[in-house]
């Protein structure tokens, strides 16, 4: 969530002029890289990263969809689904 939150809260920044957009996307992105470092203590690097950009690109794509009125082309719908079962088959094919 911390890590679509803070993709997302870039648009509101509008260039980081706004202070508490800002702030609150400074704060996002702080929790999102603690929250993979914990991650990281229990899974493989590879998988974890790919995990965290791959939830934050398809989630932001979505946010993106739902907030700012994005295609909803199902072209582009399929693609982001892609992206969901590539995290799937990442994370089920990681060691425990």
């Amino acid at each position: 969530m911390f890590e679509v939150a803070w993709a997302v809260g870039l648009k509101y920044t509008e260039g980081f002029t706004r202070l508490w957009p800002s702030a609150g996307t400074v704060a996002a992105m702080i929790v999102s890289f603690l929250f993979l470092a914990e991650s990281l203590k229990s899974i493989p690097l590879g998988t974890g990263y790919a995990v965290w950009t791959g939830i934050g690109v398809a989630g932001t794509a979505v946010m993106g969809i739902l907030l700012f009125d994005e295609s909803r082309d199902p072209f582009r719908i399929m693609c982001i689904l892609v992206i969901v079962g590539a995290i799937a088959g990442l994370r089920l094919s990681s060691p425990t």
